[in-house]
């Protein structure tokens, strides 16, 4: 399984989350696990997605997402899980 941490932080806007879950559904990324909250109007997100079934590496999974951030105005960030628990291990 090519497990991945997705995570999604600005000023919360209508259609963060659609426009996020529409692309990893195009790109055939599975939503495993997500937990978003809004705190004064700043939108955060994290996600647990498997990218087992696209056909897109997690790099090029990467890329789109920073373009789509872009696009609407907010920070993505896609890791590979084993990258993601390597630097937040305590």
């Amino acid at each position: 399984m090519k497990k991945t941490i997705i995570t999604v932080v600005g000023k919360d806007t209508v259609g963060i989350i659609a426009r996020v879950c529409t692309y990893l559904a195009e790109n055939n990324v599975n939503i495993l696990d997500i937990s978003q909250t809004i705190v004064q109007g700043f939108f955060n997100m994290m996600m647990v997605t498997d990218a087992t079934r696209s056909e897109r590496t997690i790099g090029e999974l990467s890329d789109g997402l920073n373009k789509l951030g872009e696009e609407i105005g907010v920070d993505i960030r896609c890791q590979h899980e084993d990258i993601f628990n390597k630097m937040h291990r305590i």
